[in-house]
């Protein structure tokens, strides 16, 4: 009887290493990143807030997959979305980790830039009733402001008023409450602290556009 060729499970070795080959790991990475490709390009017909439309089987429509080989490489929905958001984050050029007070203003303005190339759709559908209270809150609002910034172009105005359209809504409060988890007391005072410090901009003639003009 002939010898057995080789050491015991030399051969499944052989087979497991041919099979882990670099260019199997070069094809597995390229499928990874078309599947990410195309859940971001997906995205970007969405509404930004809107991530219950990104499913594995529509990025699998649009990559040219299988619903199947979608959840190999992301397990879950939530995986795929975190790859997709972690893709927009890159996009938008967003650096979180070295996030400090002195770039704030210039990160919203990266992240808010890159929110306005998404469609704007509102989250929710807009009530008649709440929609004509929005109207005359609209309209309170550029009353009220209108005395201080007479000699401010109607944009700035605009943004004054709206700012404080944005700091009452209750969404704002919410986010406060909900999301930071502040008592009600305390989301109340950012939110006044705030109005005050637009308001005080305001008498100070510190306007949106500095260094505009009517």
């Amino acid at each position: 009887m002939s010898s057995s060729t080789g050491t015991p499970g030399s051969g499944t070795t052989r087979e497991r290493r041919r099979y882990d080959s670099p260019v199997r790991r070069q094809q597995a990475a390229a499928t990874r990143e078309r599947i990410v490709t195309a859940g971001a390009e997906l995205f970007h017909g969405f509404p930004i807030w809107n991530w219950r439309a990104l499913t594995a089987r529509a990025v699998a429509q649009r990559a040219g997959v299988s619903e199947r080989t979608v959840y190999r490489y992301f397990p879950s929905e939530r995986e795929l979305r975190d790859a997709v958001l972690a893709r927009q984050e890159e996009e938008a050029g967003v650096d979180l980790e070295h996030l400090t007070l002195g770039s704030l203003r210039d990160v919203a303005a990266q992240i808010l830039e890159y929110a306005s190339a998404f469609p704007l759709e509102p989250r929710t559908p807009r009530d008649p009733t709440v929609a004509a209270a929005n109207v005359r809150q609209r309209a309170a609002l550029l009353n009220a402001v209108t005395p201080g910034t007479e000699d401010w172009s109607d944009t700035d105005r605009a943004i004054a008023a709206a700012m404080f359209d944005v700091l009452w809504s209750v969404v704002s409060f919410e986010r406060l409450a909900m999301d930071w988890e502040l008592d009600t007391t305390d989301a109340i005072t950012g939110i006044t602290w705030v109005i005050g410090l637009v308001e005080d901009a305001i008498r100070d003639g510190r306007r949106p556009h500095a260094g505009s003009g009517p």
